[in-house]
């Protein structure tokens, strides 16, 4: 039986795969969503001791506490960070590691740092940059309101509903993890993966991908193994929420490790 572990990005929590879960085990197989520490329904958990390997633990706990030998591990958004460093930490245990519309962590780099270098000049970026100002107290960063999602969330194809409940359930976010450097070796470089972008209103694609591997930069290189496969969903950057079912058929399929390799029709 495959079974999937889910992280989640920033403000929100395990609630965000309600519906990517019932599918995924309608299908037959299992599904973990993970909760990080001061989100979600863990917000009162929150504190400025919260960091990046904090999250990690969170991770690691979670794949220690399914019985199945392997788990697919999927890394949405900043969930990414934590799910790499599990990785890093219990390679054994990883079938494929899947990048869920996120970046591709680097030893090193917190995500701020990430975002610095390589997002392009955006109010996205701009926003994302400006975490440590916003932050309340130092450490805590204020849910995005309604409206604020809207303007800056990359809704596509989200339901008014959903947002309601985006809005609603998202909690604050700890400024810890997003400044702590990630710490990982070339063991998750050596997992199978696979990518998934969305493509509406987002800034990457498989064409783009192919094109930095053909630019020759090195931190992409290991991408062209042939365990490396990659999807687009036309959607926006909430794909759980906007085409629960598309996304739950991706998922299945990334773990069959099928899916678009670099360079191939």
């Amino acid at each position: 039986m495959t079974a999937f572990v889910l992280v989640s990005g920033g403000y929100t929590g395990g609630w965000l795969w309600r519906d990517v879960a019932e599918r995924l085990r309608g299908s037959g197989a299992e599904a973990h969503a993970v909760t990080l520490t001061g989100l979600g329904d863990r917000r009162h958990l929150a504190g400025p001791g919260v960091d990046l390997e904090t999250h990690i633990e969170d991770v690691v706990q979670t794949i220690d506490h399914v019985e199945a030998d392997e788990v697919v591990l999927v890394g949405y958004c900043y969930g990414i960070y934590p799910s790499a460093g599990a990785a890093d930490r219990r390679p054994d245990r990883i079938a494929r590691l899947v990048h869920l519309d996120s970046p591709l962590p680097q030893d090193g780099y917190s995500m701020l740092d990430q975002v610095r270098e390589l997002m392009p000049p955006s109010p996205a970026r701009e926003r994302t940059l400006g975490m440590p100002e916003r932050a309340e107290d130092g450490w805590r960063i204020p849910a995005p309101t309604r409206a604020e999602w809207l303007e800056n969330g990359n809704l596509a194809g989200v339901s008014p509903e959903a947002l309601d409940r985006l809005a609603r359930l998202s909690s604050p976010m700890p400024l810890g993890p997003c400044t702590q450097k990630l710490r990982i070796s070339e063991k998750v470089a050596a997992l199978a993966t696979t990518g998934i972008f969305c493509t509406t209103g987002g800034t990457a694609d498989i064409a783009a991908l192919e094109a930095l591997v053909a630019s020759g930069l090195p931190m992409v290189q290991h991408l062209t193994d042939p365990r490396a496969t990659f999807f687009e969903l036309a959607t926006g950057h909430w794909p759980m929420l906007s085409v629960p079912d598309e996304l739950s058929g991706v998922l299945l399929s990334a773990a069959a490790g099928e899916g678009r390799r670099l360079g191939t029709a």
